[in-house]
């Protein structure tokens, strides 16, 4: 596994994805790249300036001023920065989700950071994920999987979680959440969130976490071993 080689992991909101592709590029020593941080920079962005998020014109007209950088701290995990600021924490704020749904939707943003994506590959191997990683960012990736869960199982990880953060919301808000997000990004018209016809398909409904990773590592071994 000399090559430098991509691994796309797509999938919906809660079903693990940044969580499990950070330990499994660790394990790989390969370069992680959580692609939602990027939306959520750009949707936080907005979210300052007082923009509505589904205003295209708007969103877009406010694109060639906002710098969004991508450093890893000593620590090898991502953080991002908006203008030189760290806003990593920021990003996830519960509010901000929308906001990097509602962005993440109109083609302008989508092209602004699509080549962003693509270079990352480009210089060493890396496992990146997202909503339309293996379909649209990287569609020659050598390994593609979309990770998925039931959504209630799903929304009971991410209340747990939120819980943990310190920023707590009811498991009924969450999961109405959920649904609404994975509709608006399976029916966008940019790049909806589907599985690439390639890629190996991984429900962790059952799973713990243990599990789900080794799942994941079976099929990257599999697809880059010769």
């Amino acid at each position: 596994m000399s090559n430098i080689y991509s691994v796309a992991v797509d999938g919906p909101s809660g079903a693990g994805k940044s969580t499990l592709s950070k330990e499994v590029a660790k394990e790989l020593g390969i370069v992680y790249v959580d692609t939602g941080a990027i939306y959520r920079t750009i949707g936080y962005y907005i979210f300052t300036q007082g923009i509505d998020p589904k205003d295209e014109r708007a969103v877009t007209a406010v694109l060639p001023e906002v710098q969004v950088d991508m450093r890893y701290g000593a620590d090898g995990l991502q953080r991002m920065f908006l203008g030189g600021t760290d806003v990593t924490e920021k990003i996830r704020l519960p509010e901000i989700s929308m906001y990097a749904s509602a962005v993440s939707a109109i083609p302008a943003v989508r092209a602004f950071l699509l080549e962003m994506q693509r270079d990352m590959a480009r210089r060493s191997s890396v496992i990146m994920d997202g909503r339309d990683i293996g379909t649209v960012v990287l569609p020659n990736a050598q390994v593609k999987i979309f990770l998925c869960a039931d959504v209630q199982v799903r929304a009971r990880r991410r209340t747990l979680e939120l819980e943990q953060r310190g920023t707590p919301k009811p498991y009924e808000q969450v999961l109405e959440e959920m649904e609404q997000r994975d509709w608006a990004d399976s029916h966008r018209s940019a790049a909806p969130l589907r599985p690439a016809e390639d890629a190996v398909v991984v429900d962790t409904t059952n799973m713990d976490f243990a599990q789900s990773k080794d799942a994941i590592l079976q099929v990257i071994r599999r697809r880059t071993q010769p």
